[in-house]
């Protein structure tokens, strides 16, 4: 089959990480796979290599600084699509991550990751016209097509993420990048995926401070942030984020974007990671964590236990957060369960679900 896969930016978010995996996992089993993005701050490649099997098209995206959110949602979709019309007739698939590129894309297989609320009238006719008018659907948990169902009665198929357990398995062991972190960082719980709404920043913000507060054994503790890149305006929360920060006088580090090398010691390196987003689709930060032996807190939700049962500490108000955050730091659990959990979600499991549904797909879509 020759197979597109679209999304919407070339930085390191969750759904870029996961088009650019399933690619290279499809071409490995011989499918002719392109990849579209566009091509934002002047990008022409992605953040890191990609197999030279996978075809990437980088559509060039201007960046404009008189244009509200919503414009450059409008923008976006109009100027990928404008790029693909020309070739979405080579395609046997065409296989959207997100809903912009869904919206670039349609009429369109796409992966409903997470489900999102949005304020902004743009995004949030992107967000339901990308869940209402694909051909098919792939959600990557259980919870997230229970609530896709729920929502709009449309039954997704369901295929979990993969997750390269072998590349952070090995950031553990990489001493040297490992002491460069710390001896930049010293002691941290890490954050993966940028300070915004849906991640739970500020909760976690109030979590640190109140673990360093009651507890003298992790005053030297640093909260890390890293990561993360977003189309959407979250200006407001992140000056939020920032006036309470400096009101609870603690240390907080955001290192940007992190190059793909050093991301495994990085986490490996973590006395935990945090993840109490509000949303999430699979969690596969947490996964690498895991895979890296490295201790978890994520938030209370059903798509967490679904994928994670018994591996990871569980919490939901910042209290319970901070609590978690310091039974894991003072009493590391074994790692085992966690990184053998992580070895069992594999690319090349996933890519050969898409095969299967792709097929069916396309069985369906020509009516045989």
């Amino acid at each position: 089959m020759r197979i597109a896969l679209l999304t919407y930016s070339t930085r390191p978010r969750g759904g870029v990480v996961h088009t650019l995996a399933l690619a290279e996992a499809l071409a490995a089993l011989g499918e002719d796979v392109h990849v579209w993005t566009l091509g934002r701050h002047g990008d022409t490649a992605f953040f890191r290599p990609v197999d030279p099997a996978v075809t990437v098209h980088a559509v060039p995206f201007e960046a404009r600084d008189d244009e509200s959110v919503g414009e450059r949602i409008v923008r976006s979709i109009d100027v990928l699509r404008a790029a693909f019309a020309q070739q979405r007739d080579h395609y046997d698939i065409v296989h959207a991550q997100d809903c912009i590129s869904a919206n670039a894309a349609l009429p369109c297989l796409r992966t409903i990751h997470h489900l999102d609320h949005f304020t902004t009238p743009q995004l949030a006719a992107c967000h339901e016209r990308a869940v209402v008018e694909p051909y098919a659907r792939v959600c990557v948990s259980q919870s997230v097509a229970d609530e896709v169902s729920a929502g709009w009665g449309l039954t997704p198929a369901v295929i979990p993420n993969g997750v390269d357990a072998a590349r952070f398995a090995a950031g553990a062991g990489d001493a040297a990048g490992r002491e460069a972190w710390r001896s930049r960082l010293g002691r941290y719980v890490l954050a993966l995926g940028g300070i915004e709404p849906r991640k739970g920043s500020i909760d976690l913000l109030e979590a640190y401070a109140g673990l360093r507060a009651s507890d003298p054994r992790h005053e030297d503790l640093t909260l890390v942030f890293g990561g993360g890149e977003t189309l959407f305006d979250y200006r407001d929360y992140r000056a939020a984020f920032d006036a309470r920060a400096r009101e609870l006088g603690v240390p907080v580090v955001v290192t940007g974007m992190v190059a793909e090398n050093e991301l495994p010691a990085l986490v490996a390196e973590a006395g935990a990671l945090a993840m109490v987003s509000t949303k999430e689709g699979f969690g596969l930060a947490a996964l690498e964590a895991l895979a890296a032996g490295v201790p978890v807190v994520a938030r209370d939700l059903p798509v967490l236990r679904e994928v994670f049962a018994e591996t990871v500490a569980y919490a939901s108000s910042p209290a319970e957060i901070a609590a978690a955050l310091g039974s894991v730091l003072d009493t590391p659990p074994e790692p085992a369960a966690g990184r053998e959990l992580a070895a069992g979600y594999t690319w090349n499991r996933a890519a050969r679900a898409h095969q299967t549904f792709y097929e069916r797909t396309v069985r369906d879509l020509s009516g045989g």
